[in-house]
């Protein structure tokens, strides 16, 4: 097997797992790791193939990916066959990611909240000002979300915060890093053992080389004529 192939199965199963934290089935985000690891990406043979899975998987998976955005289906002329060709804009994709789960999750909340709260406002026992106050917290905490995420939909400081510059000050400190443990293993290396570390003289040792400093000095000035 070789290493490309290897990577790529590993890959593959890493990406399938961390699917359902971006809100898609382990198989849609396997079928779509496969296509990233690929120069062009492939049709719905190779990835069955590949995956060791039905037809009928592949075909819910690419729709599941269309839809978000992901890939891209491409009919090759005199054949029935569909080319799938993935996103590699990694900035692209993580806004179609962002786009859909606020569509799906952040929106119906904001306005579920909107009914909610303006209910408890009217009424005015313990329990519903209780109740009342932790939704208006949630609301917020929604509110800064979706605001943030309407920013980096529009573009609004990708240019200086985006995923790309993110990954390229990531890759940045793991290579400091490596050049920082490479130094260090080489002085550890090259250094011998350390020096031994001088002795402190105690107080009594410390006045007597001084006195003896200061009767040295006024001997060695002789009697003042």
């Amino acid at each position: 097997m070789s290493t490309v192939t290897q990577v790529r199965e590993a890959f593959v199963q890493l990406w399938g797992a961390l699917g359902p934290f971006w809100g898609v089935s382990p198989t849609t985000a396997r079928v779509f790791g496969w296509l990233l690891s690929q120069p062009e990406g492939g049709d719905a043979e190779q990835i069955m193939k590949a995956l060791d899975l039905s037809r009928g998987a592949v075909s819910m998976a690419c729709r599941d990916l269309r839809n978000w955005g992901l890939i891209f289906p491409e009919k090759t002329p005199g054949s029935r066959r569909v080319f799938y060709r993935p996103e590699t804009d990694l900035e692209k994709v993580t806004r179609n990611v962002v786009q859909i789960r606020k569509q799906r999750e952040w929106d119906p909340i904001r306005e579920h909240l909107s009914d909610w709260i303006p209910e408890l406002k009217a009424d005015s026992s313990p329990e519903a000002e209780v109740f009342l106050e932790r939704l208006k917290a949630i609301e917020a905490l929604v509110t800064m979300a979706d605001t943030m995420a309407e920013a980096f939909l529009k573009g609004g400081s990708v240019g200086s915060f985006g995923f790309k510059v993110l990954a390229g000050a990531g890759r940045a400190a793991t290579t400091a890093r490596s050049a920082a443990s490479g130094a260090a293993a080489s002085g550890a290396a090259g250094s011998g053992p350390a020096p031994a570390p001088r002795a402190v003289p105690d107080d009594a040792s410390a006045s007597r080389s001084n006195s003896s400093t200061a009767t040295g000095g006024r001997a060695a000035t002789g009697p003042e004529g």
